[in-house]
């Protein structure tokens, strides 16, 4: 017989709300945004007014740690899901105020009508009318309580039957002792059990992820400081998007901007550049990999409880030690120094924009090149190199597309194992082979979607390089990728179409140059072989239809660097298919020049 690995307990909402406020329960997202409309804040009272279930609530419990003086400590239960609903019940009913999604802290207000026993959100035409309560948590405030709430009611509307209204408010007044049901799993579960548990349980909610668990982790924790380094995760993820914020931070966090986090992110002021938002995912994951050289987040979780991998039980020191160390290796991902210098190789390398990144995993991994790069003093100009290589090679190898935790923990303790540069460079040299080269590369050409990892690789190339846009005499690549571009296809989409052909056929990526639009717009639907003619006669004291290429040597060279056959020119116009598989081998060689010069 299995044995039971949680236990499911009815509780008063009065009661929650209690361990709550006593820090018997943690909610990790109490300081984060709260992510509920007000409508769903009403929905989730009118359910519990009419006696209608609201879900179960779910607490897994901290491990009981030992001490250091050698006494132990039972953890506290820790929120897993429910935090909305029960920030929700904390904001309506106790009067709190939240954090939304812009960092402002704001009431958000329920009214009721007790005349029709319907709630809605406050707003000023409700505030104005008689008929409603316009702020149902002056009921549960000691301040103003239930019975002055029905005194002013009342002595606002005369004609109401006193004892109906006494009835419904204390209806309303009761919903804090409807019960919601707890499931409190066992200590020691694993995550992956948790996070079946979760699913089973609450289908319709978002999954819970390891990042998700180890943010829990930090929130409950005050006596190492988690709470406050939960916070700078929080606020550094969101500035690096929205640096507007920060005013509103300063104004509504006073506490936190006296922090040392909020120095180290001050930085983030003044900055417009999207080319690496982290997520608290990415961030926790640069910041565990490169400090404590493992890559599997549930491993950040069981020592930031305190396990001793070794006696497998749970102790103080190894607790402290782990939120000191995750410290760190915030502080280092934070850093202006070292995060200048991550988004300075990604362009060095020629992805000079968001557009251009599609694998948020391989920059995370690049970061922890990096910091662990400079661990190892490896010289800095060696470190960037190394890098910029290893992230174009991750990219065009999928490194980690799949599972990418998996691939972070092996790759960190090779690294732990053989050092930086000796590991980066066997592998660059095993991945990106001779058949890689000739044979793999060109087939990964083969596709229709223009995000495919190849197709980005060599548009960084371009920019690299220093290509032309297609058929331009002055504009680059670099500066149609920062600004406004078009991708033309050689053999135009609509020619293509008319002859039958299908769009994941016809928008090949082998089929793509990139080109300002005007000279998109003016080739049009043209067949191929009769704007190549044209493109030669242009060159040839012909009319310029094309461009501003009047020279021969200028448009050969436009095209050879554009990855185009340039007999093109002479007439010589392939089929579909044959350009298709010429200009893949094309691409895969531009590709090939640009990494032997990173």
């Amino acid at each position: 017989m299995a044995t039971q690995r949680y236990s499911v307990t009815p509780h008063p909402i009065e009661t929650l709300l209690t361990w709550v406020k006593s820090g018997e329960i943690a909610i990790p997202e109490i300081q984060r945004p709260f992510v509920w409309d007000a409508t769903k804040v009403r929905n989730l009272l009118d359910s519990l007014y009419h006696g209608y279930p609201v879900g179960y609530l779910i607490a897994w419990r901290n491990p009981t740690v030992r001490l250091k003086d050698g006494t132990t400590s039972a953890g506290k239960r820790i929120l897993i899901d429910g935090q909305q609903r029960v920030t929700a019940l904390m904001a309506a009913l106790l009067g709190q105020e939240v954090v939304d999604k812009d960092y402002r802290t704001k009431r958000i207000r329920i009214a009721f009508n007790p005349l029709e026993g319907k709630f809605e959100v406050s707003n000023p035409a409700i505030q104005k009318d008689a008929t409603w309560i316009a702020d149902i948590a002056e009921i549960f405030s000691p301040e103003v309580g239930l019975i002055g709430v029905m005194d002013d009611y009342l002595a606002r509307n005369p004609e109401a039957d006193r004892k109906h209204i006494s009835g419904i408010l204390q209806r309303l007044w009761q919903i804090t002792n409807n019960h919601v049901g707890v499931i409190e799993l066992a200590e020691d579960l694993d995550i992956e059990t948790v996070t079946e548990i979760f699913i089973r349980v609450n289908s319709a909610g978002a999954q819970l992820s390891q990042a998700d668990f180890v943010m829990s982790k930090i929130a409950a924790d005050e006596r190492y400081g988690g709470n406050q380094l939960r916070k700078a995760i929080d606020y550094f993820c969101h500035l690096a998007i929205a640096p507007e914020a920060m005013p509103r931070i300063e104004k509504n966090d006073t506490a936190f901007v006296q922090t040392e986090y909020f120095q180290k992110m001050r930085w983030l002021r003044n900055v417009n550049d999207d080319l690496y938002d982290p997520s608290y995912t990415d961030m926790l994951r640069v910041a565990f990999t490169s400090e404590f050289g493992r890559g599997k987040l549930q491993d950040l979780v069981a020592l930031l409880s305190g396990r001793n991998f070794e006696t497998r039980a749970y102790e103080e020191e190894i607790a402290e030690e782990s939120f000191a160390r995750l410290k760190a290796g915030v502080f280092n991902f934070m850093s202006q120094t070292h995060f200048d210098r991550l988004t300075m190789i990604l362009r060095s390398a020629g992805f000079v924009t968001s557009k251009l990144i599609r694998s948020k995993s391989a920059i995370n991994f690049a970061y922890i090149m990096y910091l662990r790069g400079r661990v190892e003093n490896v010289d800095a100009a060696e470190l960037e190199r190394l890098v910029r290589r290893w992230y174009v090679m991750s990219v065009l190898r999928g490194r980690y597309a799949g599972s990418a935790e998996s691939a972070f923990d092996y790759d960190i303790r090779q690294i732990e194992m053989n050092g930086l540069e000796n590991y980066a460079n066997a592998v660059i040299q095993t991945e990106l082979s001779e058949d890689y080269w000739t044979a793999l590369l060109p087939q990964q050409f083969n596709s229709s979607s223009s995000t495919t990892p190849a197709f980005l690789v060599y548009k960084a190339a371009q920019v690299k390089l220093g290509d032309l846009g297609f058929l331009s005499r002055d504009i680059t690549v670099r500066d149609l990728l920062l600004n406004r571009s078009d991708v033309h296809h050689v053999f135009p989409r609509d020619y293509l179409k008319k002859q039958g052909l299908t769009a994941s056929r016809y928008n090949q990526v082998a089929n793509f140059v990139i080109a300002q639009s005007e000279i998109n717009i003016a080739i049009g639907n043209t067949a191929p072989e009769v704007y190549f003619a044209e493109l030669a006669e242009q060159c040839s004291g012909g009319a310029r239809k094309y461009g501003g290429i009047t020279d021969m040597g200028e448009m050969r060279q436009n095209l050879e660097t554009n990855c185009l056959p340039i007999d093109l020119l002479d007439g010589r116009v392939p089929t579909f298919d044959d350009f298709l598989e010429e200009r893949r081998h094309l691409m895969a060689a531009k590709i090939r020049q640009f990494f032997e010069i990173l």
